[in-house]
C-alpha cells in the first residue's frame, strides 16, 4: 500500500471523529442553549488561520504578500458576523456591519503599509489581504450563516448540524466516486494542463455518488423530497470539484503539489476544505430556495 493511501486510511479518520464530535457539540450546545452553529464556530476559529497561512504561501507565487494576521482576523470576523446572524437585534446592523468588517481590513492594511515607511507594492498587499479574508472568510460567512438560518416559510429548511453534515458528506463522497470511478473505467482525461488525474468517467460516477447521497441525506435526515436531494446532490458535489479545481489552479501558478503538509496524506488545511467552502454559497442559495 502507497504511503499516501495508508496517511489518509489513518488520518482521515481522525479528522473524521474529531469532525463529528464538534458537530455534536454543536447540536448539543443548540439543544441546551438554543444558540445555533457553536461547534461551526469552533472549527472555523481551528482552521481560518492555518488555512489563512497557506492562502498566503500560495499568493506569494505572485509576489502578493498579505498581511497574514489581518487576513485571518477578518475571515475570522466574518464567520463571527454569521454567527450572529440568528439574533434578531444584530440582523439590523448586518449589512453595515459587514461592510465595516471589510473596510476596515483594507484600511489596515494601508496603515500597515504606511507605518512601515512604504510605498511600494502597497496596492498589492492590500487587495491580497483583502482577497485572502473573503476567498475564506467570505466562504465561510456561508457555510455559518447556511447553519443559522431560519426559514419564515412553514416547509422552508431551517439551519442544522445535518444540514452541515449533508453539505460534507456529499462534497467528500463526490471526490471519494470520482476517484474509485476514475481508477477502473478513467479514459478520457477532463482538464489534463490542470489536473491531469481527473478523467470524465470520474467526474460522472463522483457526481452520481453525490446524487445518490443527497437522496438519503434528504428523505432520511431533512424529510425532503428526494428528487430535491438528488438535485442538490448533483449540484454542491460539481460545485465542489469546481472548488478542487479552483485551487488546483493557485497550486499550478504556485508550483507545488500541495497548499501545505500540515496532514499527511491530505496536504494542508486547503487542500481539505476547498470543496465545502466553495459549495457553501450555492448550498446556501438551494436552501434558500427550497
Amino acid at each position: 500500500m502507497e504511503q499516501a493511501l495508508r496517511n489518509r486510511l489513518t488520518y482521515g479518520p481522525i479528522m473524521l471523529t474529531v469532525l463529528l464530535l464538534l458537530l455534536f457539540l454543536d447540536a448539543w450546545v443548540q439543544d441546551r442553549t438554543g444558540y445555533r452553529g457553536v461547534g461551526l464556530l469552533i472549527i472555523l476559529m481551528l482552521i481560518l488561520p492555518p488555512a489563512t497561512v497557506e492562502l498566503a504561501a500560495l499568493f506569494a507565487a505572485e509576489r502578493i504578500r498579505p498581511y497574514r494576521i489581518l487576513s485571518a482576523t477578518g475571515a475570522g470576523l466574518l464567520a463571527i458576523h454569521a454567527f450572529c446572524m440568528q439574533f434578531e437585534r444584530f440582523r439590523l446592523i448586518s449589512a453595515s456591519s459587514m461592510a465595516f468588517i471589510i473596510v476596515f481590513v483594507m484600511l489596515l492594511a494601508a496603515f500597515q503599509r504606511a507605518r512601515m515607511k512604504q510605498t511600494q507594492d502597497a496596492i498589492v498587499q492590500m487587495a491580497g489581504t483583502v482577497l485572502a479574508t473573503l476567498y475564506l472568510g467570505g466562504l465561510g460567512w456561508f457555510l455559518m450563516a447556511l447553519r443559522v438560518k431560519y426559514s419564515l416559510r412553514p416547509t422552508g429548511v431551517h439551519g442544522s448540524t445535518m444540514v452541515i453534515v449533508m453539505i460534507l458528506l456529499v462534497v467528500k463522497f463526490t471526490d471519494i466516486g470520482a476517484y474509485f470511478g476514475g481508477r477502473v473505467f478513467g479514459k478520457h482525461k477532463l482538464i489534463p494542463w490542470l489536473s491531469p488525474g481527473k478523467t470524465w468517467e470520474g467526474l460522472f460516477f463522483g457526481l452520481l455518488t453525490a446524487g445518490l447521497v443527497g437522496v438519503i441525506c434528504a428523505r432520511w435526515t431533512l424529510e425532503l423530497l428526494w428528487y430535491r436531494g438528488l438535485i442538490f446532490g448533483i449540484i454542491i458535489g460539481g460545485v465542489g470539484q469546481l472548488g478542487d479545481l479552483l485551487e488546483s489552479l493557485m497550486k499550478r501558478d504556485a508550483e507545488v503539489k500541495d497548499s501545505g503538509q500540515l496532514i499527511p496524506g491530505f496536504g494542508g488545511i486547503l487542500d481539505v476544505i476547498d470543496s465545502p467552502l466553495l459549495a457553501a454559497p450555492f448550498a446556501y442559495l438551494l436552501f434558500s430556495l427550497l
